[in-house]
């Protein structure tokens, strides 16, 4: 919410209050309307590992392992179903002391 107005910004891990509540599938530009995706499979990734997926320190990116640094945010967002597929599951973020 930007003074009531539903906008969207890129999750990041690197502090918490950016988490993810959902996904797109192709990019959106700035001022831009986009399509959320609160549930399913995102299909608009690649590089992909079987497995658990965590928010990335990098803005709008996904890893296979948790971030680890003081300060940063652990959320799980789902599961790698393959290369190029995440079963979107989001959880709670914990903030690392």
């Amino acid at each position: 919410s930007d003074g009531g107005a539903f906008k969207v910004r890129k999750a990041d891990a690197t502090t918490s209050g950016k988490r993810a509540h959902g996904f797109v599938l192709s990019a959106v530009s700035s001022g831009a309307n986009a399509t959320v995706y609160f549930e399913g499979e995102n299909t608009a990734v690649t590089g992909m590992t079987p497995g658990d997926v965590f928010l990335g320190t990098t803005a709008g990116r996904a890893q296979a392992a948790a971030p680890t640094a003081s300060g940063q945010a652990v959320q799980r967002i789902g599961v790698a179903t393959s290369a190029t597929s995440v079963n979107f599951e989001p959880s709670q973020p914990i903030v690392l002391a």
